[in-house]
């Protein structure tokens, strides 16, 4: 299954890469919580689906973070500069089902409208912060 969300902010593959830390959890979503750092690109988290490995991954447009234990391979992107959205940040979340029950995509609705929400702050404060200096 696979969902959607896209922040109207203008903005670039590396702003994203250079923003977004996976030792920095707090910048991007209040439903995950840095347990442990591991490596620059992983780390113990806490979620409410339970304690996962959380990987950080570079890729062409932004970043993919995976929950390497889930067992529905729950793996989500952020991305800018391409479709659906090119002049957007996507967010997009796939799991490996083709069926879940109700609350679980509930869950995952509500954990997407949560980081979307954190996202759109951050970047539109580092988009004001990019207008302030080029005034």
């Amino acid at each position: 299954m696979e969902f959607f969300r896209t922040i109207n902010n203008k903005t670039d593959e590396n702003s994203i890469k250079n923003t977004l830390s996976i030792n920095q959890l707090e910048l991007m979503t209040s439903q995950l919580f840095l347990i442990e750092p591991l490596t620059e690109h992983l780390a113990k988290i806490g979620s409410l689906w339970g304690e996962f490995t959380l990987a950080r991954q570079e890729i062409k447009g932004g970043l993919r973070f995976s929950l390497l234990e889930c067992p529905n391979a729950l793996t989500w992107t952020i991305t800018a500069g391409y479709d659906p959205a090119p002049d957007s940040i996507v967010v997009h979340l796939t799991i490996n089902r083709t069926q879940k029950d109700q609350e679980f995509l509930e869950e995952i609705q509500e954990f997407l409208d949560d980081h979307t929400s954190f996202l759109k702050k951050v970047f539109d404060l580092k988009e004001g912060q990019r207008l302030l200096q080029t005034k």
